[in-house]
């Protein structure tokens, strides 16, 4: 399951650390008022519609994708369980901290370093090797199944969740362009400086 286990003093804490800051970046981006993630489109139109908090439905959404992982025989992690539990209550508990912002220069800075703090979170859990996220493992599973591609299948997962969201009264923007655009960029350039290196005779995947 760890695979390199002289690592772990450093793989832990990235995760942990690289979670809790994707939670609070999910949660500026909420702040800015200016467009939201896919997925993140979908939690907070399931909290205007059903109730909860946005980050309650992060952990709900999480708990149902890994149950799709059981037909696609995915093997779960400490990385893919943390996941599920640590990024709803980040987000939850930024939001708590950082209150509404109303003016526009503030918020268009918000948006910006919130994709900016997404994409080095992104480096430092999946950098990590400690397993991936419910929803990068229903993607990769599902590629693995079908025979899809990749972009296909991620693009398929996200304009439908996309969709639902909107019909539920999520908030989609110029944010959501911008963060579809720049979030594979920023991640593979902090995937670069943030991934543990592989130790010597030691080449599963994680």
């Amino acid at each position: 399951m760890f695979g390199d286990t002289h690592a772990l003093g450093r793989r832990i804490p990235q995760l942990f650390a690289g979670l809790a800051l994707y939670g609070a970046s999910m949660a500026l981006m909420l702040r800015s008022g200016l467009g939201l993630d896919p997925w993140d489109v979908l939690h907070q139109g399931l909290q205007r519609t059903v109730g909860l908090s946005v980050g309650a439905w992060v952990t709900i959404c999480g708990a149902l994708v890994l149950l799709l992982w059981i037909p696609l025989r995915q093997r779960p992690g400490l990385g893919t369980v943390a996941n599920v539990l640590v990024i709803g209550a980040s987000m939850d508990l930024t939001l708590r901290v950082v209150g509404d912002v109303t003016a526009l220069p503030v918020r268009i800075a918000l948006s910006v370093g919130a994709i900016a703090l997404n994409g080095l979170a992104t480096g430092l859990y999946i950098g990590a090797r400690l397993g991936p996220g419910p929803r990068d493992g229903l993607m990769t599973g599902l590629h693995r199944r079908t025979g899809r591609s990749l972009r296909l299948l991620r693009t398929g997962i996200e304009v439908t969740v996309l969709t639902a969201g909107l019909l539920l009264g999520g908030t989609a923007g110029v944010g959501t362009v911008a963060y579809a655009l720049a979030i594979g960029p920023m991640a593979q350039f902090f995937l670069r400086w943030c991934t543990v290196p592989v130790a010597a005779g030691d080449s599963r995947k994680e």
